[in-house]
Formats: C-alpha cells, sequence, structure tokens
C-alpha cells in the first residue's frame, strides 16, 4: 500500500505544541486502527542532541538504538507505544554530513553539489527512506507517517526543509501528502486576534506549500467569526480550523481531534474515508477523566542541578506522573536545585535557601535524585541519599542518583570519607568507586558515551523488590547514557557491607541494580540504567511506579500481592 505523509509546520512563535499535536493525532489514527510513525525535523546543526546542554534544548531522550534525540521523539514514543530509531529524528547536520561525505567519495561524478536539487533530494530520500521502517513491534509497515518539523516559518535554518517538503509533495502525490499549520491566536482586549495565523500562512505560500488544515492554539475554543476569519484568509475550509484550547492535561487533546472531526478532515484528504471511522479512545480518555479528578496528592521531590526547567527532566517527570496515575493519586512535585542541601561557605546561596530546601526534602513523601552531568551540586545529592537512607525515606537513584547512592554509602557506612567518583576527583584512588568506563574516548564528546538498551541481568537466589516491579523477570532490557560506572574492585566490600548489587550487565562487571534490603529500608534503589524513557501512560516504568507505591504506603500490600516473603531467603514466586 501507498504511504500517506501528514507533515505539521508551526508559525508565529516556537513552544506551542507541535510535539503534542502530532503525537494527539497519531493517537487518535491509532485509535482508528491504523499504524503510524513519526519523523522529527530539527534544522538545527548539530548532528544530534547529545551535545546540547539541556538548559539550551530540555532533555536528550536516549532511544533503543543509542540515538540521542530532540524530547518530542520521547513524546511520540510514549503517546504512540513506539519504539523509534536515530533515523526518526533528521539534523540538518545529519543530512549535510551524508552530502559532504557522498561528494568526498565521488558520488556526484563531477557535478557542481548544490542545495538544490542535492540537498533536497536527500532530505526526501530520507524521509521516504525512514517511513517504511516498522516501529510497533508488530514487523508490519506503517500506513501513515507523522513528520513534524521544528523551529518557525520563516527561520533561515529550516528553509530547505521547506523546499525538500514543497517538492516532496509532487514526488508523493497530493492524495498522500497533507500539510498542516499549527499556529498562535492571541487574545488582546478579550478579542481573538487572527493576524498572526494569516502572517504565518501566508509565509508558507510564499514558499508553495499551502496548508489544508490550521491548528490553532488560545487559551479558549475558536470563536465561530475567528473562524471564519480564518478560513477566508488562510484558503481553508471552516471545518480544516482545528481549535486546540489550553487543557488540565495534554491526553484530553486526542479526544478534542476527534470532537472536531479531524478524522474526517484527514480521511478525505488522504483518500482513507473508509479507514477514518470513528476512533476508539475509551481507555485513553478514562485516564484523561481519571488524572483531572484525583483527589488525594502524593510528593515527590526532585534534587537535580536543572530545576529552573521542566523540559530538562521531561521523562522522569512523566515516569512520576505515569506511576501516580496506576496509583490513583495526583502528582505533588516540589524541585530542590541540589547546591541548596550544601552549606553555604563556598556557594552563592543564602542560608533561607539552604533551610527551604531541606524543609522542602523532609516534607517529601518520596525522593528522586536523576541523571546529570558535572560537578555542580553533587555532594547535595549525596546529602539527599544519606538523608533518605538513615530516615527510611523512599529513593529513587537514577543514573548519577545511583552513583550517589554508592558514594554516600562508602563514605558514611563503610567509613571511607575520601570516596569520590573520578568524575569528580581525578585523584580519589584508593577510594575511587566509581571510575570512568575503560572503553570510552575521553577527548571527543559526542555519541562516546554507553548508551542505548542494554541487558540487565538480576543475581539468581537474591531477593530484589525491584525485580518483583518487573514481573520476576530474569532480565530487563532498559536505556543506558554514561561514561562512569561503579569500579568492580570495589563492589564486594560495598555488597557484603549492606548495599546490595542485584543486577548487572551481563558480563557481571557492570553495576546496574542497587537496593539496600526490604529489612533496612521500605524503598531505597538505585539504578545506573535510565528507566524513564521506557515508561508509558499506560504502562509505567517499574522503577519509578516502586518509588510513588513506597510514597504513598502501598507497597507492603502491593510485595504482599505478588508473594514477596521479607525474612525468608527463597526467591519470591512471582506470578508470570
Amino acid at each position: 500500500s501507498i504511504m500517506k505523509y501528514i507533515v505539521v509546520t508551526g508559525g508565529v512563535v516556537s513552544g506551542l505544541g507541535k510535539g503534542i499535536t502530532i503525537s494527539s493525532i497519531g493517537r487518535m489514527l491509532k485509535g482508528c486502527g491504523i499504524r503510524v510513525t513519526s519523523i522529527k525535523i530539527d534544522p538545527y546543526l548539530n548532528v544530534d542532541a547529545g551535545t546540547m546542554s539541556p538548559f539550551e534544548h530540555g532533555e536528550v531522550f536516549v532511544l533503543d538504538d543509542g540515538g540521542e534525540t530532540d524530547l518530542d521523539l520521547g513524546n511520540y514514543e510514549r503517546f504512540l507505544s513506539l519504539t523509534l530509531t536515530s533515523d526518526h529524528n533528521i539534523t540538518t547536520g545529519k543530512i549535510y554530513r551524508r552530502v559532504i561525505s557522498q561528494e568526498r567519495r565521488g558520488d556526484y561524478l563531477g557535478k557542481t553539489v548544490q542545495v538544490v536539487p542535492h540537498i533536497t533530494t536527500e532530505i526526501q530520500d530520507w524521509i521516504e527512506r525512514v517511513a517504511v521502517l516498522p516501529v510497533d513491534g508488530s514487523g508490519a509497515t506503517p500506513e501513515i507517517c507523522l513528520v513534524e518539523v521544528g523551529g518557525t516559518v520563516g527561520d533561515i535554518e529550516s528553509m530547505v526543509f521547506l523546499e525538500a517538503l514543497r517538492q516532496f509533495q509532487f514526488r508523493v502525490g497530493e492524495d498522500n501528502f497533507c500539510l498542516c499549520f499549527l499556529s498562535l491566536v492571541p487574545v488582546l482586549g478579550g478579542e481573538q486576534k487572527t493576524k498572526p495565523t494569516q502572517h504565518g500562512v501566508k509565509e508558507l505560500r510564499s514558499l508553495g506549500l499551502s496548508p489544508r488544515v490550521i491548528f490553532c492554539r488560545s487559551t479558549e475554543m475558536l470563536e465561530e467569526k475567528t473562524m471564519e476569519k480564518i478560513s477566508g484568509f488562510c484558503h481553508v475550509k471552516k471545518d480544516c480550523v482545528i481549535s486546540l484550547p489550553d487543557v488540565k492535561n495534554i491526553y484530553h487533546v486526542p479526544g478534542l481531534l476527534q470532537q472536531q472531526n479531524l478524522q474526517g478532515i484527514l480521511g478525505m484528504e488522504l483518500g482513507m474515508e473508509k479507514r477514518m471511522k470513528t476512533p476508539d479512545l475509551t481507555n485513553w480518555q478514562n485516564m484523561a477523566d481519571r488524572i483531572d479528578n484525583f483527589k488525594q496528592m502524593v510528593t515527590i521531590c526532585i534534587v537535580g542541578k536543572y530545576t529552573g526547567l521542566q523540559d530538562s527532566y521531561l521523562s522522569v517527570i512523566k515516569a512520576l506522573k505515569h506511576s501516580a496515575t496506576a496509583c490513583s493519586k495526583g502528582l505533588d512535585l516540589v524541585w530542590i536545585e541540589a547546591t541548596h542541601l550544601e552549606e553555604i561557605e563556598n556557594n552563592d546561596h543564602t542560608k533561607e535557601q539552604m533551610e527551604d530546601a531541606w524543609k522542602t526534602l523532609r516534607g517529601a513523601d518520596g525522593v528522586i535524585v536523576p541523571g546529570g552531568f558535572g560537578n555542580r551540586g553533587f555532594l547535595g545529592k549525596l546529602l539527599a541519599a544519606e538523608h533518605c537512607r538513615t530516615t527510611k525515606k523512599p529513593y529513587l537513584g537514577v543514573c548519577l542518583g545511583f552513583q550517589a547512592m554508592v558514594v554516600e554509602f562508602s563514605r558514611n557506612v563503610l567509613n571511607y570519607p575520601e570516596s569520590n567518583s573520578t568524575e569528580f576527583d581525578e585523584n580519589c584512588a584508593p577510594n575511587d568507586v566509581v571510575i570512568f568506563m575503560p572503553e570510552i574516548d575521553k577527548e571527543t564528546m559526542g555519541g562516546n558515551m554507553r548508551l542505548g538498551a542494554r541487558n540487565t541481568v538480576f543475581n539468581k537466589g537474591e531477593k530484589s523488590v525491584l525485580r518483583v516491579f518487573y514481573g520476576g523477570a530474569e532480565k530487563v532490557l532498559e536505556r543506558h547514557r554514561h561514561r562512569y560506572e561503579v569500579n568492580p574492585k570495589k563492589v564486594q566490600e560495598i555488597h557484603d557491607a549492606g548495599l546490595k548489587f542485584l543486577g548487572k550487565d551481563e558480563t557481571g562487571t557492570r553495576m546496574e541494580v542497587a537496593e539496600l534490603p526490604r529489612s533496612q529500608h521500605p524503598y531505597y534503589v538505585g539504578v545506573q540504567y535510565h528507566p524513564e524513557f521506557k515508561s508509558r501512560p499506560l504502562k509505567p516504568s517499574p522503577p519509578f511506579l516502586g518509588l510513588v507505591m513506597a510514597s504513598c504506603d502501598m507497597l507492603d500490600d502491593y510485595l504482599e500481592k505478588e508473594g514477596f516473603k521479607q525474612d525468608s531467603d527463597d526467591i519470591p514466586q512471582c506470578r508470570q
């Protein structure tokens, strides 16, 4: 069957939610029984997002194949239950790198290599090549490919992609290509203003691209007269002007699209009327409604260093929300800048900020220390781990948060006060409990970490709380992004002293899971991998679900139901 393409561009301002819009369109199409895939185009020159600071671009989302990509691919994977590849994130850097290497090989045979046709053709070839990759686990080819063009129409850097798409509409045929435009309708003096949308569409049409559907972000639903005006000035039918008002939670968006008959419009545009019947969004809508109506809250504290920006920890927040929803609780997220837990000498925070931070930490039901890079705030993370360990407060350490548990335990339980990670103190041997991984190149920054999906094998015959949440599995496949690891020479001593390493990589030398036994602590768990990347709205990530359950006193009942006996040494009989 012929591949169909739905392309979403955005105008006026960035950050309107193209990623959520495209994910919601995909969710609605899945509700019609259509197989979808998605591609994100990022017009920046970086080859991937791996070298960009979270301050610049939000978190780096890691894929199974180790691709370090834009956080929108995380939205696609979560909303649509897909497993994408790094080729699903196209960047200017990737396209140019490919064309230049072909030119150096002599593939263009004496031609002058130019933006048009060579770069634009490469972009089109890339889209067609990646669109047919099976991504939903069934092995079947997708039927519709959703393409999101990052940036804003009118940016110099996205021009080449829009030109490529202008050519692409003729290459694949009009019936197989539907262009959508996402715009902002601001409200000034109580009136919905359409001028920014008109300008954005005018700009797009001057490039030879005429949108068939216009999505309008606004605080409220669009008024009739606003829709008529946009329809008149922007060359689309009035039915094809879709309102995207602010909603209580993003899971309402697929339902909003359905109410405005987007499935019918896309069915007409793509010649798929027979397939686009009323979508079945029952489970999804139930979840969205449940989230709005939770009475009880669970307070989880994130101790990190990018706390000014929610986007820096987007997947962590989503995994916590998925877990809270599964426990029928609302999530009350509180943030602590890790440095604020440290003494104020040599730091640039005030005594009040320090007192506030400790008050927040003590008041939380559970604590998570997520991954991160760099020395700033590491001591604060150690203090958070120590507080949770000694007061029996539920704690989850991810990546650097797991390494913090190990360093803290070595300092305060094994009494090696000099213990550290060589990431922060190169000369901390012989107390180097966390070390640089041998196979990694220190010189290059991009793409040189231990990245992507790797197996973690649980120890045979040793009891693990986390393993219960994985359904008793012998091994689990989770995604990694790190350069440092627990020093294999220190493992035995730490394990024997009570911080149990219960999951290792397939060689048995790289530590992946650490726990304190249930007899000592309700939930003190650390993982070297990043479980947040595989959390899904209706299937929360196991380490996060464990943390949230422990934080709202549901853990004991759950473990009892799963047959996890506390004091005996036999492995829990987990139901398959």
